[in-house]
């Protein structure tokens, strides 16, 4: 038989009023994880050009289409729910991309089943080396913190004024960041990838981000404005524990 607890072993009642919960926040992280995962999956190691009016064909990485969302959203998470909250995220994207590299690892190892002709195709698609897999989240831990550090202490600095160059500026620190920590550590040396070109693509992507960014400021406006006024907050980071580390909220 089962004695029921004693009081002392009760938690204390708290009010549901004296709970904070935020009603978009979790969908923002939801949205924060699909888009780095995807970014990861599908563009990250496809270089692709444009032809430029001189007839010189530029390089850049796929993934720069769509990565930069990712961006955009830490800079909303920020913005609306501070930079502490901002941390929970990146490090929620850092887990996913770990068991996103394990799970690829253990499921291109499998021996496939007799006559399956995809083997071959799935390695080339999902084989990632551990060089890339390492190089894509030490870029992505940098450049994450970096933007949302540098976009916290700039809404102090500018007591919230000027979001458009808060945004902007962070990108610039935080993508110039990523995109010098990847493609290098992740290509420097490998064939198909002359210097040159690891050059072309560490400043195509650098620009292509920061355009990127500064050509969705108007969404960015939308975006935090709603959710400033639907949760009821506008956090100043005065007093946070900047440390990437750190756990507390």
């Amino acid at each position: 038989m089962t004695e029921a607890p004693t009081p002392s072993a009760r938690p204390a009642p708290v009010s549901a009023s004296a709970v904070r919960h935020f009603r978009y926040y979790d969908l923002m992280m939801a949205a924060f994880v699909a888009i780095l995962l995807l970014s990861n999956i599908i563009g990250a190691s496809k270089p692709s050009y444009v032809t430029l009016p001189n007839g010189t064909q530029w390089a850049f990485g796929a993934g720069v289409l769509f990565f930069p969302i990712s961006y955009i959203i830490g800079d909303v998470l920020t913005e609306v729910y501070g930079y502490a909250r901002a941390r929970r995220v990146i490090w929620t994207g850092f887990a996913a991309l770990a068991f996103m590299a394990f799970m690829a690892w253990v499921v291109v190892s499998l021996p496939p089943a007799k006559g399956w002709p995809g083997q071959a195709a799935y390695e080339f698609v999902f084989g990632n080396s551990w060089r890339i897999v390492i190089a894509s989240m030490t870029a992505f831990w940098a450049g994450e913190f970096a933007n949302s550090y540098v976009l916290a202490r700039m809404k102090m600095w500018s007591g919230g004024r000027h979001l458009w160059m808060r945004t902007i500026g962070s990108t610039v620190v935080g993508q110039g960041l990523d995109s010098l920590i990847f493609y290098p550590l992740a290509f420097y040396g490998l064939a198909g990838w002359p210097p040159e070109q690891l050059y072309e693509v560490v400043l195509s992507q650098w620009f292509i981000k920061t355009a990127w960014e500064a050509a969705l400021t108007p969404a960015t406006y939308l975006v935090v404005g709603a959710l400033k006024r639907r949760e009821g907050v506008d956090v100043f980071d005065e007093g946070t524990d900047f440390n990437p580390f750190g756990a507390k909220v």
